[in-house]
């Protein structure tokens, strides 16, 4: 029988990315739901291709004539769908914090996750563990870095790991001094060298802040201590992850810059499918090269090592306020080097929790999310 697989966020470039890689799986999975926050053209367009059993559009009502597909608006209704329709996958690729709760109830419903919503981790990683555990639901990563950890992982006991090294492109501003930073534009930081992605991962790729992000996503999918988790830019984007083993052994796993692929490796794990995708041609990649992540230009990868030490409620906290900072800075409303003083303060100004639960999990992004805009009216900086 065909895997019936829900998108969640079907109009961001990993939704779009995984429309496209169910056309060429369609003799094994078939598209039942789609779901997105606000691009209702887009959700209308996918509607009328893929003819889905359900779709939901999270902001407002919209309508699409002559379709069959039931059609649901409001955030309760994508709650709703995601818990109790009758699907097997759930691809949870809605930005930031959005997703978090429709991919617990997605959780809760017994449904398998490909999760390219790597904040449903970072702020409740311990949450989502335990509701792994208690439904027996598996969980596999689409982000192209976790999805390289889990193929190198594959066959290897788990008291071999001595290591997690991740990848990082250096993003845009790579060789920018701090003082040209705090002069970027906005159009200058979404213009990344190597991937095409939405405008807030691309934001956090230029500041580091998505690797930070996913630091901190792989001390929960792979359950390693913070100390064994490292990163390294690696600018050509080739080599996606690497473990080092206790024997001083080290896997990588490499491909072309394409998401398609890791989605296609979370769909079908522990299989592998054919795919018409690029391939690499070794002869012309000439070098791979390696730097250390500057922690000064670059202070929001510090902070989210910082966080995911400490634990607890940091890393929701964090995750707020740099959704916060990142939109702010899109508007035009701060410089790219305010996004990490709003992100710290915020951070330092939260009370602690060494283990909130899931209520308290979403108080905790409301109140950071209100506390950086506080910290925002204060800042006296230049508008870009």
């Amino acid at each position: 029988m065909k895997q019936r697989v829900v998108i969640l966020g079907s109009t961001g470039s990993i939704g779009v990315n995984t429309l496209e890689v169910l056309k060429n799986l369609s003799s094994g999975f078939e598209i039942t739901g789609l779901i997105t926050y606000s691009n209702a053209d887009l959700l209308t367009d996918q509607i009328r291709e893929f003819n889905p059993a359900f779709a939901c559009l999270i902001s407002g009502d919209f309508s699409v004539p002559g379709t069959q597909t039931r059609l649901y608006s409001g955030r309760e209704s994508a709650l709703h769908l995601c818990a109790g329709e009758d699907y097997d996958i759930l691809v949870s690729s809605l930005v930031g914090f959005a997703g978090f709760e429709p991919t617990v109830a997605a959780i809760r419903s017994g449904k398998k996750i490909a999760l390219a919503n790597k904040e449903t981790l970072i702020v409740g990683g311990h949450i989502i563990q335990d509701e792994l555990k208690r439904h027996q639901v598996p969980l596999t990563p689409i982000d192209s870095e976790h999805s390289a950890i889990l193929q190198c992982l594959a066959g290897e006991p788990a008291d071999s790991i001595e290591s997690l090294i991740l990848t990082a492109s250096g993003g845009p501003f790579l060789h920018k001094s701090a003082e040209e930073l705090a002069a970027v534009k906005v159009e200058d930081a979404l213009k990344h060298p190597n991937w095409v992605m939405g405008r807030k991962i691309t934001i956090d790729s230029a500041s580091l802040m998505n690797k930070g992000l996913e630091v901190i996503e792989a001390r929960w999918l792979f359950n390693v201590h913070p100390d064994q988790i490292s990163v390294v830019v690696h600018p050509q984007s080739i080599i996606h992850s690497m473990v080092q083993f206790t024997d001083g052994s080290v896997k990588a796993q490499l491909g072309v810059p394409d998401m398609k692929i890791p989605i296609q490796y979370a769909l079908t794990w522990p299989d592998r499918a054919p795919a018409p995708y690029s391939r690499i041609r070794f002869p012309d990649l000439k070098s791979l090269t390696f730097f250390e992540p500057d922690p000064v230009r670059f202070p929001c990868l510090r902070i989210a090592f910082e966080a995911m030490k400490q634990a607890g409620s940091q890393p929701c906290v964090m995750n707020a306020a740099n959704e916060i900072a990142v939109d702010l800075f899109l508007q035009e409303k701060i410089r790219f080097t305010d996004i990490p003083v709003i992100i710290e303060e915020t951070m330092n100004r939260i009370p602690h929790q060494a283990f909130p639960d899931f209520s308290e999990v979403i108080d905790l992004d409301r109140n950071a999310r209100q506390e950086a805009l506080v910290i925002y009216k204060k800042l006296k900086s230049v508008v870009v």
